[in-house]
C-alpha cells in the first residue's frame, strides 16, 4: 500500500496499537534521536520510534533529563523522521513544556508536530491536572501517550526507584492509569512499576500499555536503544537485556583503525591516488 510519502509499507497508527492490544500482539517499541539509527530501527520491525527525552543522557551527556528544551527534541525528532517510513513516530515533550499551562502544552505539542512530522507526543504524569491538559490536547487533534511510575521528569522528588509499591500507592496508579485513558490518551509508558501491578494496570484499561522495568504483563515493551545495544556501558539496570555489544565492537574497531594509521599500514599503498 501506498503511504504518505509515496510507495512504501503501511504507517503504524495509533488505532493500530489499539487493534494490537485486542489481538493480544506484543507491540515493539524502542528510541531513536538520529537518522542513521532510526533507518535501522524501523526497518528492523519496531511497531513504535520513540523520540525520548532520554537523548539528554544518551546523546547529550546530562545527567538528567532536565535539562533537555523543545527545540532539542525537535532538531532530533527531525531527523529521525526522515529514517522512519513504517513505524509510528512518538516524541517526549521536554520538562516544564506542557505543565505550566494548557496552553503552553498545545503551543509546544503543535510545534512538535509541525516541525517534525511526528504522529504523537508522550508526557509524564497521571493527576488531574495532566489529564485536563491530555484532554486539551486530544480535542485539537494531538494523540497523547502518558508515562506512569518512575517519571524521569520528577527524579528530584521521587528519585530512582519502582514507583506503585504498597496498596495506597497502587491504587493512585490505577486510577491514574483510568484518568489518562478517560482523557483520550491512546497508550501507557509503565516505568519501574511491580510487574503484578503492571499487569492489573494492563487489564483494567482498554489502551495497549509499554513496560520498561515493569514485567511481562504490559502489551508491549520499550528500551532505549543505546542501553540494548550495549553502547550506554555504563548502564544497567536488572530488567535491561542486550541484545548485542555494540560498544565493544565500537571500541574494537576504532583500536584497529589507530593501529593500522601509526603502523603504516592504512592506506594501503595500492589505494593511494597517484
Amino acid at each position: 500500500m501506498s503511504t504518505q510519502r509515496g510507495s512504501g509499507p503501511r504507517r503504524v497508527t495509533v488505532a493500530e496499537l489499539r487493534e494490537m492490544k485486542r489481538r493480544g500482539e506484543k507491540i515493539a517499541v524502542l528510541t531513536a534521536y538520529d537518522y542513521l539509527f532510526a533507518r535501522l530501527v524501523d526497518g528492523a520491525g519496531v511497531d513504535v520510534v520513540l523520540v525520548g527525552d532520554s537523548l539528554g543522557q544518551v546523546v547529550l551527556g546530562l545527567d538528567t533529563t532536565l535539562p533537555v528544551t523543545l527545540d532539542d527534541m525537535i532538531h532530533h525528532a527531525r531527523a529521525v523522521r526522515r529514517g522512519v517510513e513504517r513505524a509510528l513516530l512518538v516524541v517526549d515533550l521536554p520538562f516544564l513544556t506542557y505543565q505550566i499551562s494548557r496552553e503552553d502544552a498545545l503551543r509546544n505539542a503543535g510545534r512538535v508536530l509541525q516541525q517534525t512530522g511526528a504522529q504523537a507526543v508522550k508526557l509524564e504524569g497521571g493527576s488531574p491536572e495532566i489529564a485536563d491538559t491530555v484532554a486539551a490536547l486530544v480535542r485539537a487533534g494531538i494523540p497523547v501517550m502518558g508515562h506512569l511510575g518512575f517519571t524521569p521528569q520528577s527524579v528530584h522528588v521521587t528519585g530512582v526507584r519502582v514507583q506503585g509499591k504498597g496498596e495506597e500507592a497502587a491504587e493512585r496508579m490505577m486510577a491514574e492509569a483510568r484518568r489518562l485513558e478517560q482523557a483520550g490518551a491512546f497508550s501507557l509508558v509503565l516505568e519501574l512499576v511491580p510487574g503484578p501491578l503492571a499487569a492489573a494496570v494492563t487489564q483494567s484499561v482498554s489502551i495497549p500499555t509499554i513496560g520498561i522495568g515493569a514485567g511481562i504483563g504490559c502489551d508491549g515493551q520499550v528500551l532505549v536503544l543505546q542501553d540494548m545495544l550495549g553502547l550506554n556501558t555504563g548502564f544497567n539496570p536488572r530488567f535491561l537485556r542486550r541484545y548485542a555489544e555494540v560498544g565493544q565492537a565500537v571500541t574494537a574497531g576504532v583500536g584497529e583503525f589507530v593501529r593500522t594509521v601509526k603502523d603504516g599500514e592504512y592506506p594501503a599503498p595500492e589505494h593511494t591516488f597517484e
